[in-house]
């Protein structure tokens, strides 16, 4: 039989040092939110592949879409020979966007991909090259990518100079380390000090913070870069990677705002799965940039496609918003049950919309120092016991929950269940 170990000693001699791991577990099969790995051994998904699965593993509306278009065609590079899900995906996600006027849609195939031509859109756009990104934003690892990134541990580390004409912004956190007044202050210190900002392409955002430690944007920060942006001529990118396709409780995160970006940079997901990402915006913007621009040869994947059509589908028939919202209760509830534990490890920060919910693990009681070497514990704890979980925050000390929205009662508390185990002090 087939071991974990073996797996690991024979991925570290093949697979280079710079991927790195979570847990040393090889999965076999998976469906909905359980994971069985190659010993045999069955693990609740609190994961989703880093926020991909809100529709589950292998959901078998998905399965048959992806096995009918695979029956059909796996490709034909959409430049050369377009196909219908490709546009019909367009016209669906156009329609669901919270973007007034004529909007239009173009699909790629990472995360990076769709923030990296994001800025491309906008530089045609508006004729300039600067960017405003924000620190603790994750991006992408390409250069680009990786330069609006706003964390150089491990994303940029040993890894060269970054591009120029990329600025980073203090993010507003909840506990009021950086207020919004803080940001706006420190962004008028860049156009004054470091760009004009008749030279400022675009300023993109995470509506929440991913990697960063699932921080919202304050709704007045939005406003005040919508302000902004419309005084300058510059684009307002929303980077929906991670917070897209129901996980905050609405189709967009940016829904929970009442002004509108000019793009939404979309993925994870977007397909169940199936790896496609993409860029939805107003068309006028959209369209600025030259046929062949942009594109690839991957790009917009017929089968990706497919499963993306059954996704928005599946949304609809089994009420995925509705449970998003659900299942952030329930964690947040048994969150703040745990939190008055004496016996358990000393937790804060219990925050994030809809089902996107973490929490800070600290030193003591009632205190705020990061604990990172006890994060670090209680992940490593929680695949001991059977669940799989993942840390963020620019201080390694934030746990967060990416349970897929098609989870049952009784997985999330089984899970729960294992959590509190691992946080037992």
């Amino acid at each position: 039989m087939t071991t974990n170990a073996a797996l690991l000693s024979r991925r570290n001699a093949a697979v280079v040092r710079g991927i790195g791991h979570t847990t040393p577990i090889s999965a076999e099969r998976a469906l909905n939110a359980e994971i069985w790995d190659v010993e045999g051994r069955r693990y609740v998904d609190f994961a989703g592949g880093i926020a991909v699965l809100n529709t589950g593993h292998c959901h078998p509306r998905i399965l048959a879409a992806v096995k009918d278009q695979m029956e059909r065609f796996t490709h034909t590079c959409f430049q050369v020979l377009m196909y219908e899900p490709y546009i019909t995906l367009a016209e669906r996600l156009n329609a669901l966007a919270p973007l007034s006027g004529a909007v239009k849609s173009a699909f790629f195939t990472t995360g990076a991909e769709a923030t990296e031509n994001a800025v491309k859109i906008s530089r045609a756009a508006t004729g300039r090259s600067g960017v405003i990104a924000f620190t603790g934003s994750f991006h992408g690892r390409t250069i680009l990518a990786s330069a609006m990134t706003g964390k150089v541990v491990p994303y940029k580390k040993g890894l060269g100079p970054a591009l120029p004409d990329v600025w980073h912004v203090p993010f507003p956190m909840s506990k009021g380390d950086v207020t919004v007044e803080d940001a706006l202050k420190y962004l008028g210190f860049i156009f004054k000090a470091d760009v004009d900002p008749s030279r400022v392409a675009a300023i993109i955002i995470e509506p929440v913070q991913g990697e960063g430690g699932f921080h919202q944007a304050p709704p007045e920060l939005m406003r005040a870069l919508r302000h902004i942006c419309d005084e300058h001529g510059i684009v307002l990118v929303a980077d929906e990677v991670q917070t897209g396709f129901g996980r905050t409780g609405t189709m967009f995160a940016m829904e929970h705002y009442d002004v509108e970006p000019d793009l939404i940079c979309v993925a994870k997901s977007m397909a169940g799965g199936f790896p496609l990402s993409g860029v939805i915006g107003r068309a006028p913007i959209m369209d600025a940039a030259d046929p062949g621009g942009l594109g690839g040869t991957y790009a917009g994947n017929p089968l990706a496609c497919a499963a993306a059509l059954a996704v928005l589908d599946v949304f609809e028939e089994e009420r995925l918003l509705e449970r998003s919202h659900i299942i952030g209760q329930r964690l947040k509830a048994r969150l703040e049950a745990l939190q008055t534990r004496n016996d358990l490890l000393p937790i804060r920060g219990i925050r994030g919309p809809g089902a996107m919910v973490a929490f800070d693990i600290v030193k003591d009681r009632g205190g705020d120092e990061p604990d990172a070497a006890a994060t670090r514990r209680v992940t490593q704890r929680a695949y001991e016991n059977g669940l799989i979980l993942l840390s963020c925050g620019t201080n390694a000390n934030t746990i967060r929950i990416l349970v897929p929205l098609t989870a049952s009662d009784a997985i999330v508390d089984e899970g729960l269940e294992m959590l509190e185990q691992a946080l037992a002090a």
